[in-house]
């Protein structure tokens, strides 16, 4: 099974992929993916980000000699083909203190918060017509997320359906 483990950054993607590496499983974090066969785009100096081709991305991974289990990590995967995705969630105020704590400039944290608020990576997850389920990693560690997101690999399915992340309340009291 290909499974895209995805979410606003700061919500602990690359934290459970190390631990997920470490109990064996499959990783491949895609932004090392991109600048390895050099599919990093131009830069967005306004975002401070680079465009990546997903498209060209996921063609190239679908040539990649790989297991039949495979976890891609990274904001983006949730575009890759892949059998399963699981969005990683975390409250916007808590998000917040995380990405200022790497030291984004606050257009960015802004952004990224915000995206969080309104559940953008879940919708356009669950626009992709690939099952989804959401993981709220806001009060876990890094090894509870990881058996989390063992649970739902295992099956456990209902307990991480859409819908169960609700930051309605926090935002609502932005306005």
């Amino acid at each position: 099974m290909k499974v895209a483990i995805t979410g606003t950054p700061g919500t602990g993607k690359s934290s459970v992929g190390l631990e997920l590496a470490r109990r064996k499983r499959e990783v491949l974090e895609l932004s090392e993916f991109v600048e390895s066969h050099l599919l990093k785009g131009r830069k967005d100096k306004a975002r401070d980000t680079y465009e990546v081709d997903v498209e060209a991305v996921d063609e190239l991974l679908k040539r990649e000699p790989s297991g039949q289990n495979r976890i891609y990590l990274g904001h983006l995967t949730h575009f890759l083909t892949v059998d399963l995705i699981i969005v990683l969630r975390c409250r916007p105020s808590i998000l917040k203190t995380r990405l200022e704590g790497r030291g984004y400039n606050k257009k960015k944290v802004a952004e990224n918060v915000e995206a969080e608020g309104c559940d953008v990576i879940l919708v356009e997850a669950m626009e992709s017509g690939t099952p989804v389920c959401e993981i709220d990693t806001t009060a876990l560690n890094v090894g509870q997320v990881a058996d989390a997101v063992e649970e739902v690999l295992d099956g456990e399915r209902q307990k991480y359906e859409p819908g169960h992340v609700d930051w309605s309340e926090e935002v609502l009291a932005w306005y």
